[in-house]
């Protein structure tokens, strides 16, 4: 149950990344050889993902590092370019504050930093595969399953979150289908998740986002298992726009709902949801996706990236420490106490 391709991957003194911004049409390599390259992929969503994100900060960090000769203050400086990339992943805070206080500790050694960077990507593609097999649990034989946004390996550092758990589904053989939001503005869903879906073998639908709400009213989706940008203390999740409008359909019609997530995409320190910083992205995104014109360029455009589903409409949130059910938030205290669910 391996990838044939990897998101991204450090040799030969660079950080190797599949471009999503060109997928599915071509598989094109980014490389980034400078902290600020890995800025820009982060900023401009070469890669994409919480957890691919914190995986290519790490290495954004050691590159600081080599950059920065022994200059605190330039790398600092550099560290804190990374961290500003893009604001409600925490993943990518989680890592360049765990990559910054290692280099506090090391004295900024760049092989210590290195084998760092390193162990963050192991670390993540084991809690996939652990998150894969608890959260496989929750479907059943013939399930129909919907997904949004993109959660499998292109989104991670291998193997994937919410996607991971539908293809370990697939490989054991409980014959599922998958519906896949189109996940607009930029279509992570039509152009990522569509591509893993296919290469994966997994029977699968594309849908328009809009769509989905018919599907769910008819009783054609038997559980929606989706990814998370940011889970706060009392299980309010950030997740890519549109996550929010299926839980509420998915709570109206009596659809279980998961996202799916590692620890490290849990801010223990946020309270709540309303605290998330939404990131709002460039209109072109709107009036000219793939670069073709669909609407006037006067038009104004709100184009917020993610959106907050609270916690009373999620059934549970999926993690390699188990499955984090009401009361959410005294079972993610048990999860920083260290406990497993």
């Amino acid at each position: 149950m391996d990838e044939n391709f990897k998101a991204l991957e450090f040799r030969d003194g660079a950080l190797v990344l599949i471009d999503q911004r060109i997928l599915p049409t071509r598989l094109e390599y980014f490389t980034c050889r400078t902290s600020e390259d890995v800025a820009f992929a982060i900023s401009d969503m070469v890669v994409r993902g919480a957890p691919a994100i914190g995986g290519c900060a790490g290495y954004g960090v050691y590159l600081a590092a080599c950059e920065a000769n022994g200059d605190r203050r330039a790398f600092e400086e550099k560290c804190s370019r990374i961290r500003s990339s893009r604001p409600t992943a925490v993943n990518l805070m989680w890592a360049v504050d765990r990559m910054t206080r290692k280099a506090g500790e090391c004295g900024m050694d760049t092989a210590v930093l290195l084998e760092e960077a390193h162990r963050i990507v192991d670390e993540d593609v084991a809690m996939n595969k652990k998150m894969a097999e608890i959260g496989a649990s929750v479907i059943r034989r013939n399930d129909v399953i919907l997904t949004h946004c993109n959660t499998g390996a292109l989104a991670t550092c291998g193997w994937g979150t919410a996607l991971g758990i539908i293809k370990k589904a697939h490989y054991d053989g409980k014959n599922i289908r998958v519906y896949a939001d189109e996940t607009r503005p930029r279509f992570q869903g039509a152009r990522l998740t569509a591509w893993e879906l296919v290469r994966a073998g997994i029977p699968s639908t594309l849908i328009p986002d809009s769509a989905a709400a018919t599907l769910i009213r008819d009783g054609m989706i038997d559980l929606v298992i989706l990814g998370a940008d940011r889970i706060t203390a009392n299980g309010d999740v950030a997740n890519k726009l549109g996550t929010f409008a299926l839980s509420v359909i998915c709570k109206q019609y009596g659809v279980p709902f998961y996202s799916a997530a590692p620890t490290s995409t849990i801010d223990f320190e946020m309270k709540d949801g309303k605290d998330i910083p939404i990131e709002q992205r460039d209109k072109d995104e709107v009036v000219r996706p793939g670069g073709v014109l669909v609407a006037p360029e006067e038009i104004g455009v709100y184009n917020p990236a993610f959106d907050v589903t609270p916690h009373q409409n999620i059934t549970g949130i999926i993690t390699e420490k188990g499955i984090i059910r009401p009361p959410f938030d005294l079972n993610i205290e048990r999860i920083r106490q260290g406990e497993t669910l």
